[in-house]
């Protein structure tokens, strides 16, 4: 099997190779391709060194998967190319998941949106993932009316330039590059994205309409706010959910911890939570802080906390193809 990362020099990129050689594939045929700039570079892998290559060569070796952490317009760009090779492309950028006829897949959830045929498939964004698979139970259960989400999110969202800005501020230097338009060290602010007219930000409307479009129902309402923190370790969100039908707290936290992929952690009485420091470099979502809101019927307070770079991206892009290798094996 060939699988191609492209990408692969990136924050991002460099975390999925990592997860493939976790997860078996280290003796599989490995392409590692970038922008033009990169090409040459040496990039280990599984005890070996690959070499980067450009993304036309990805594209003539037609490889059986191609994992793209490149950004939209390169996917725009490329991903029909080697779509039309054969190979099945997950795409980590915010390119295809607005698409109708794109599946938009948290494996755990709905893998089976996939269907013969499908070329391109897009990976959620990694604010997305975490909250709708906490919430994937209680919605298979109660149904979901209403969600109103205020996220905590790690630098590391917006990329190794950010990274590099909280460094030099940290050991206070001048950063050489500002990712944002503020210091991040000691700051917080509550900008994720670019301006729309509505007064949101694009990682906002994200949540809206990725949420609706993994649960396949268009009429969840979500309000979304989102914080950027200085934190390296992973995304935090803070989630009011509204259920369809009325619940019993124990209910609620027995179908959490039987969720694939979520742990509940959540004991007041030990001062037992998740932060950014309980999920960094883990690929399972995180759940605390479980308590019914008092100021409104069918509701309920959730803490949710994953690694953005692991589940929030390379993990879940990864998982995708495992389900579907698994699949035509068993087919």
């Amino acid at each position: 099997m060939k699988i191609a990362v492209v990408g692969a020099t990136g924050l991002v990129g460099r975390e999925m190779l990592t997860v493939l050689a976790e997860r078996g594939y280290g003796k599989e045929e490995v392409i590692v391709a970038a922008s033009p700039k990169s090409v040459g570079k040496k990039i280990a892998y599984a005890g070996r060194e690959l070499t980067v290559v450009s993304v036309e060569e990805a594209i003539a070796a037609e490889p059986d998967y191609a994992i793209f952490s490149a950004g939209a317009t390169a996917s725009r760009e490329y991903a029909p190319l080697f779509a039309e090779r054969g190979t099945v492309v997950i795409d980590n950028s915010s390119a295809w998941r607005k698409d109708a006829d794109k599946p938009l897949v948290v494996p755990e959830i709905n893998i089976a949106s996939v269907k013969a045929g499908d070329r391109i498939i897009a990976n959620p964004n990694c604010s997305t993932i975490q909250m709708v698979l906490a919430l994937s139970a209680l919605e298979r259960e109660y149904g979901i009316r209403r969600i109103v989400v205020s996220t905590y999110q790690s630098i590391t969202g917006t990329g190794l330039k950010a990274v590099k800005q909280l460094e030099a501020e940290e050991r206070g230097e001048r950063p050489e590059e500002m990712a944002y338009p503020y210091a991040i060290h000691r700051n917080l602010f509550p900008h994720g994205g670019d301006w729309l007219e509505t007064g949101y930000t694009t990682e906002e409307q994200k949540l809206v309409d990725e949420t609706r479009k993994i649960f396949g129902d268009p009429d969840i309402m979500v309000s979304a706010t989102v914080a950027r923190v200085p934190v390296v370790g992973g995304h935090s969100e803070s989630v009011n959910v509204e259920l369809k039908r009325e619940f019993e707290i124990d209910e609620v936290r027995r179908l959490i911890e039987a969720t694939p992929g979520v742990v509940l952690y959540d004991d007041p009485s030990k001062n037992l939570y998740p932060m950014p420091i309980t999920a960094h470099h883990r690929d399972e979502v995180f759940v605390g802080r479980v308590r019914r809101d008092p100021s409104q019927p069918r509701t309920l307070n959730l803490w949710v906390v994953a690694d953005n770079i692991r589940k929030g991206a390379a993990t879940n892009a990864v998982q995708i193809m495992q389900a579907l290798i698994e699949s035509r094996i068993k087919n």
